[in-house]
Order: structure tokens, then sequence, then C-alpha cells
């Protein structure tokens, strides 16, 4: 499922925009791809991110997969609750499967990630 609303990035993380602010997690097709997830390595907040410069690593059955920040910035929240239950990212990525927000440097970034139809047309969908 690509939800409407987001923006995409070819290494499969989502970014919902709130302000200045971007929510990131990674897809319904990349967590369905690893597999059950079984840990995250939450990056610390305060942390300066380049644009698609790995932010956090989850560990799947399947895998182990970085996570890259879609866009520069600071990283001022992380979701703590996948620290103790990472499973949110199976069960709901695009909600309580968030994975960490950044106070975005630069907006314009935005114009470099995929619309939901272009992410469509990526995974096959």
């Amino acid at each position: 499922m690509v939800k409407e609303g987001l923006y995409y990035s070819k290494e499969h993380e989502w970014v919902r925009v709130e302000d200045d602010i971007a929510v990131i997690g990674i897809t319904d097709y990349a967590q369905s791809e690893l597999g059950d997830m079984v840990f995250i390595e939450l990056p610390q907040v305060g942390r300066k991110v380049k644009a698609m410069e790995a932010a956090a690593t989850i560990e799947a059955v399947k895998a182990v997969a970085d996570v890259y920040s879609p866009v520069s910035g600071e990283i001022i929240e992380v979701n703590e609750a996948l620290k103790n239950d990472p499973s949110p990212i199976n069960s709901d990525p695009y909600g309580a499967g968030w994975i960490f927000k950044v106070k975005m440097e630069n907006p314009d970034e935005l114009k470099d990630l995929l619309s939901p139809d272009d992410y469509r047309k990526l995974i096959g969908e």
C-alpha cells in the first residue's frame, strides 16, 4: 500500500511534512520485504543529518537495513516506543511505526523525492 499525501525515497522511506518537520518511516513495501522487525537502533536526538544519510538501523528476520533521512536537518524526536517493540513498523508503517522526526534545513529537498505515483512505478504496484 502506498499512501497519498506523502513523499517517498528510492530507498523506501516515506516523509510526512508537518510545517518544517519531516516525520520519517519505512514504507509498507519495505517492511513486507524485510519481514518481522526484531530490533531498531534509533538515531540520537540532536544529531544533524544530511539528505540520504543513514540515520537508523533496523534488524528484521530476513535482513538488517539502514533507514536513511530523505531530508537534511536536525533529528528532534525518535519513536521511543519502538525500542521495546518494533512491531508497529510492520503493522502500522505509516502511523505508529514512524521512526524519527527531522527539523528540515532545506524544504526544497522534498522536490528530489518521489510522488506516490512515482513510488508505485518504482515498486511495480
